[in-house]
């Protein structure tokens, strides 16, 4: 009889293993996708198990339950879980966990978007290329946790869904796309508590290779193409028109993309909501780091932005990846930026590694671990945003959560007064066939601003229409740790060589910090000597 009973007792400890292991286990904690202001989707995968279930409320006591679908991952019993929550209130608290048969997870918090008539300012992560790099493992977890999260701490206090709106990914979220084991171990897990209160919009990289995991694991709003589902698309927060692209060989070269994108910014430039385009795709039109990584069909991209803004008077960006290294950029004449969000954890481009150049667009170019914060404005009268680079150094010198750059854009236009000339002027004989203009201080109506940029322009006629010089420069040039610009006050340029015997017409405008420019001054001119006078 002991025999026996000790048999039961083995055979029961037996099947209670065999259950507890055929019991669904969280693989992937819960990850918020696709918010709107009445509705959210979330997602999470199991090993196993087809029921979803988030349960919700706006205390923690929850009280809510709402069911979704599962889907196959991998070919095996794991599922990815989808959950659609409806009928929510904008810019509200919400808690939740999800639960698959018995297992569940802790407890989180998402905060619903705002409309723009609530005229609520808010904020954005911008980060990319944390694929994994074998010599640095823990790099994106120390991005996310250390970087992110102690900053926002650090910042603002409170709780994380009231200091961030959502994370923008400008793709290469793995190494490599087609390895199943990577998303979980390399790109949900390290921003896990990130992830789990702030929705997540990434596009594509190269590094994705296009995989069926990427389209499986996220729920990307189905507004842009139909036949290409997810590969672009766009997302409005407050007044702000997020927009995703796909820069990948392929995708790059679509009609279809390119005229999506037309009537999305034609449709931007009718809704008086919508004071900020902020795109993302993940190759650069140029990179001061690695010329090899450029693409010349991102330019056709940055054309229509420029264009959007200065018809609309929205200042726009472009966020893209790729090069591992952090750049701003502003085009010369358009309210429009390029900044490079990378590296949150792949390996750094470091000066002097590959072919590099110093493009005239880029102020600000650093081989360093970081993100970029944006910071939206959202009030009406006048709506503003900044973007802040936070630096967490290279492998020469570390950084915490390093303040390493920024830039403040308003939606209106805040002129700096036109510089006045100084010489030469009324015909004035120059000694050489090279001429030093010279021209005032600048001065603008609006406190803080200074001196960022000036544009030169001189011809042999007055309507400027065949020019001689067309000098553009900025009050900092930080290419190869050197600021080249910083003997520059930007008052006086020093023309290229000129024809002699000849009138020329010259003039001037000033840039403040803010990207917003002068009116040209008033058409200056000096005549060059014969060449027997020189």
């Amino acid at each position: 009889m002991k025999k026996i009973t000790q048999l039961l007792i083995v055979f029961c400890m037996g099947l209670m293993q065999v259950t507890a292991q055929t019991e669904p286990q969280i693989l992937v904690q819960p990850y918020l996708q696709d918010a709107e202001p009445n509705s959210i989707v979330i997602m999470w995968e199991t090993t196993s198990g087809e029921k979803s279930i988030v349960e919700w409320g706006t205390t923690e006591k929850l009280g809510k339950k709402t069911s979704g679908k599962a889907c196959d991952i991998n070919f095996s019993d794991s599922r990815v879980h989808t959950v659609k929550l409806e009928g929510l209130k904008r810019f509200t608290e919400y808690y939740y966990r999800v639960k698959t048969g018995k297992a569940k997870s802790d407890i989180y918090q998402f905060k619903t978007p705002p409309f723009s008539s609530d005229q609520e300012s808010f904020n954005i992560v911008a980060m990319s290329d944390m694929q994994y790099d074998s010599q640095h493992p823990n790099k994106f977890s120390e991005i996310v946790n250390q970087g992110v999260l102690q900053y926002l701490e650090k910042e603002h206090g409170g709780k994380l869904p009231d200091n961030l709106a959502m994370v923008m990914i400008p793709g290469d979220l793995v190494q490599s796309g087609s390895k199943y084991y990577q998303w979980k171990e390399h790109f949900f897990d390290p921003a896990q508590k990130l992830f789990a209160e702030v929705p997540v919009y990434p596009v594509l990289g190269n590094h994705e290779r296009n995989s069926v995991f990427y389209f499986k694991y996220f729920s990307l709003p189905e507004n842009g193409t139909p036949a290409y589902a997810e590969h672009w698309w766009y997302k409005d927060y407050g007044n702000t028109r997020i927009i995703g692209l796909n820069s990948n060989e392929g995708y790059r070269d679509l009609r279809e993309q390119y005229e999506w994108l037309e009537k999305v910014l034609a449709d931007t430039e009718r809704n008086d909501d919508i004071d900020f385009v902020f795109a993302q795709l993940h190759h650069p039109h140029k990179s001061e780091l690695w010329i090899p990584g450029e693409e010349e069909s991102t330019g056709k991209v940055v054309k229509m932005l420029e264009a959007f803004s200065t018809k609309t008077g929205k200042p726009s960006i472009h966020f893209f990846g790729h090069t591992h290294g952090y750049s701003r950029g502003q085009s010369r004449d358009h309210k429009h930026l390029w900044i490079n969000v990378a590296s949150a954890g792949g390996a750094i481009d470091n000066w002097g590694e590959f072919e590099g150049r110093d493009y005239d667009e880029f102020t600000v170019t650093q081989d360093e671990y970081g993100f970029v914060m944006v910071e939206v404005d959202g009030n009406r009268d006048d709506p503003k945003f900044t973007i802040k680079r936070i630096s967490q150094g290279n492998n020469i010198k570390e950084r915490n959560n390093e303040l390493r750059d920024s830039i403040t854009i308003w939606r209106l236009d805040k002129k700096p007064n036109a510089p006045k000339v100084v010489s030469p002027i009324n015909n004035e004989m120059v000694n050489e066939e090279f001429a030093m203009l010279k021209a005032g201080e600048f001065s603008s109506p609006l406190s803080g601003a200074f001196h960022a940029a000036a544009h030169w322009q001189v011809s042999e006629s007055p309507d400027f229409d065949n020019l001689a010089l067309d000098s553009w420069k900025q009050f900092e040039n930080w290419y190869y740790k050197e600021n080249r610009q910083k003997e520059d006050d930007l008052t006086d340029e020093k023309t290229k060589r000129l024809k002699p015997n000849t009138t020329y017409y010259w003039k001037v405008r000033y840039r403040d910090q803010n990207l917003n420019w002068s009116d040209w001054s008033e058409i200056a001119s000096f005549k060059t000597p014969q060449e027997n006078e020189k």
